[in-house]
């Protein structure tokens, strides 16, 4: 690991990047100290401290804990990826965006102006929903949240959330082009982590105060470390598909040749993170509401789809493995890959090219996205299970972890592509003099 991190900061590129990423993140998390006016703070503390078991927690999670804080972040990066989301699902429907994504970089750069237009529009309306549901928000003694109720604070509200949405985004843009990773799921990842302290601390009260004794510290840590070598195992799993190229051959001796042959490489768990992101989104709703808004409706659906109950868990459960088969059949067109392995002179050794290489490849692909959304939902669910029974902290919950490792994971990946593009730069300059490798 330390030969590992010496060799991404020999590359003079690497370092640069890594450190701007930092920047950028240290950045975002200073912006969520940044308050909106008009909130009384410490009845929003009160607030939230009455509601440690709700959903309200899960969605303070997501925006790094600026929720809590009613800072300008409070929306944070998820109306930039809800509007990727609804565009990239366009694409599949709307003939216009489908001939975009055709055109190439001109394409992805109207695209992506889309984008960032609907991102606006998404935030300005969740923003001002935000201001009318945290005006219905009283602490248990029925002091209320907001100072001064009315056009003004939503307005104001409307303004700066916007405002913060938009600066995020930007961030996250900056990160992808001229960082290391993707910069929306690092913004999550910032969020997700700057909370760990807490509740470690957490932790610590817990065991002070006699509700968790040192015995069940250390089984839930070993439960813990488990639970990361599952998520890394299956993560880095892939399933390789033989293919064979007729057109190509591959000499093995005097005059002697055979096809060559490669793999396809299939993950186990096709969908990755985005199942858990979209459900923790959706069963976000009922609660969330129920607990903004005083309606006897709307106060029972907050009792019943609180963590760690059991219409929460059976709803979550449902939730990831329907996301889970949407995503991969939205991302995964067997038709397409047969019809490209077929058009460039390759197929799977045992299956005709055409309708027999589809059919395999469905019921694969089948196989594959229900084994990952089982272990999908048993990643999300089984320690939030933990948390209700023990009172452990939210921080802890299967969700934020499987999207830190799966984040990671693929950050890791990216940089180990930096270093062997700097391998080969460094090969193709001192091979005679020339470049050999077209790096």
């Amino acid at each position: 690991m330390i030969e590992y991190i010496a060799r991404a900061m020999r590359s003079a590129d690497l370092r640069a990047r890594v450190v701007f990423t930092l920047v950028m993140l240290c950045v975002f998390r200073l912006g969520v100290f940044v308050p909106s006016p008009g909130v009384d703070r410490i009845a929003l503390g009160e607030f939230f401290q009455d509601n440690q078991q709700s959903l309200l927690n899960l969605y303070d999670l997501f925006s790094g804990g600026a929720l809590s804080q009613f800072s300008v972040f409070v929306l944070g990066i998820m109306p930039y990826i809800s509007a990727s989301i609804i565009l990239q699902l366009g694409q599949l429907v709307v003939p216009q965006l489908e001939r975009l994504k055709s055109e190439g970089q001109t394409g992805r750069k109207r695209i992506g102006q889309y984008t960032r237009v609907l991102t606006v529009v998404i935030a300005v309306v969740q923003s001002f929903f935000i201001a009318l549901s945290i005006e219905q928000m009283r602490t248990a003694s029925d002091v209320s949240v907001v100072i001064e109720a009315g056009w003004a604070f939503r307005g104001l509200t409307v303004i700066s959330m916007t405002a913060g949405s938009c600066f995020v985004m930007w961030l996250g843009e900056q990160i992808t082009e001229r960082g290391i990773g993707n910069g929306a799921s690092l913004i999550i990842v910032g969020g997700i982590v700057a909370g760990v302290p807490s509740s470690v601390g957490a932790l610590r009260n817990l065991v002070d105060n006699g509700e968790m004794t040192l015995l069940e510290i250390a089984l839930f840590a070993v439960f813990m470390v488990v639970v990361v070598a599952s998520i890394v195992f299956v993560e880095r799993g892939l399933r390789k598909v033989p293919i064979s190229y007729a057109k190509r051959v591959a000499r093995r001796g005097a005059g002697d040749a055979a096809p060559q042959s490669a793999h396809l490489p299939l993950k186990v768990n096709v969908a990755g993170v985005v199942p858990a992101i979209f459900a923790s989104s959706v069963i976000m709703i009922p609660g969330t509401i129920g607990a903004f808004y005083n309606h006897p409706l709307f106060a029972w659906l907050s009792a019943q789809f609180v963590p760690g109950g059991w219409i929460y868990n059976a709803t979550y459960v449902l939730l990831v493995v329907f996301f889970s088969f949407f995503y991969t059949a939205v991302s995964f067109s067997p038709m397409d890959l047969a019809d490209n392995l077929r058009r460039n002179g390759g197929y799977i050794p045992g299956h005709r090219p055409g309708g027999d290489t589809v059919a395999f490849l469905d019921r694969l692909i089948l196989r594959l996205t229900t084994g990952g959304s089982l272990y999908l939902a048993a990643v999300c669910i089984l320690p939030t299970i933990l948390i209700s029974e023990y009172g452990l902290p939210f921080y802890f919950g299967g969700t934020g972890l499987l999207i830190v490792i799966g984040v990671a994971l693929d950050t890791v990946a990216q940089i180990e592509s930096y270093l062997l593009t700097d391998e080969y730069s460094d090969v193709a300059i001192t091979s005679g003099g020339r470049r050999e490798f077209g790096v």
